[in-house]
């Protein structure tokens, strides 16, 4: 949704506690309220305020809000020009089940958060790249990695307490089940399926398939599914299929989904690959 003065990019999955929006506002004041679900929201631009745990928190440009879940709130801009800020809503049953994969067991007692507001570069990123995943709806598998990454930096970085899970392991053989996986990512290249989905047909956990892959290949499963989807488009572009043609049965979204991989992939559309001519000039 979008006006001439604010606007609200938003998504829902309806198959798991996962939501994520994008948003510029001004005028906009929130009620206090609060979530079932951990909220980080991290600010891009201009500088927003809120209250929570009894006091007043300005969360500027590049800051990461963390609030628990059923942790009232408010909040509004703190400048005249107002802010812009993406968010995230993660339900607590998906960071136990992160959390009690990486440990291999029972995660024990859930994170807690106890600043608002956190300046940390790190954990930014990591919301920030799980709220694009989210708004882009990237792939099961894409979406279940980001997931992972951005609770184990809250855990890692934010949090009050975190499982003891050994974050830097040494470098091991590569198990039989990354082969495994790999030749299933070959076989469904354009299938939807989790990381859980992938962690069976490998025979161990999505955390340690996720590192093993990685190490084997240098992609985490999830970009090396991607690679293969732009490879299949490629080919079937070069057959004469039209783009949305070439998305639709190489796994993309739609047409846009692929056209933006693919530039950033290989710095052309599509549609100059299918014809087969580029302008020297760009």
């Amino acid at each position: 949704m979008r006006d001439e003065l604010e606007w609200i990019h938003y998504r829902r999955r309806p198959d798991t506690s996962l939501e994520a929006m994008h948003a510029f506002f001004r005028d906009h004041t929130y009620e206090r309220h609060s979530h079932d679900a951990y909220s980080f929201g991290v600010t891009e631009t201009g500088a927003q305020t809120f209250r929570c745990r009894g006091a007043a928190r300005t969360s500027a440009a590049g800051m990461v809000m963390a609030f628990n879940p059923d942790e009232t709130h408010d909040g509004h801009s703190a400048i005249a020009e107002g802010f812009t800020y993406r968010i995230v809503h993660i339900g607590p049953e998906v960071v136990a089940e992160v959390l009690a994969d990486a440990a291999g067991d029972a995660a024990g007692a859930l994170p807690l958060f106890a600043e608002p507001v956190l300046h940390d570069p790190l954990l930014a990123r990591a919301v920030s790249d799980l709220n694009r995943t989210l708004l882009d709806e990237e792939s099961a598998l894409t979406r279940d990695e980001a997931v992972r990454r951005t609770v184990y930096a809250m855990v890692r970085r934010g949090s009050l307490h975190a499982p003891p899970i050994d974050w830097e392991p040494a470098v091991r053989p590569v198990p039989a089940g990354v082969r495994a996986a790999r030749d299933y990512l070959h076989a469904h290249v354009a299938d939807d399926f989790s990381a859980q989905r992938l962690a069976e047909v490998s025979g161990c956990s999505r955390f340690a398939l996720s590192r093993a892959f990685t190490a084997a290949h240098g992609l985490a499963p999830g970009a090396y599914q991607r690679q293969l989807r732009l490879r299949e488009a490629r080919r079937l572009l070069g057959l004469g299929a039209g783009a949305a043609e070439a998305a639709a049965r190489s796994g993309f979204a739609d047409q846009a989904h692929l056209t933006r991989w693919f530039r950033r992939c290989y710095g052309i559309t599509p549609g100059a690959f299918r014809a087969g001519r580029l302008s020297a000039r760009r």
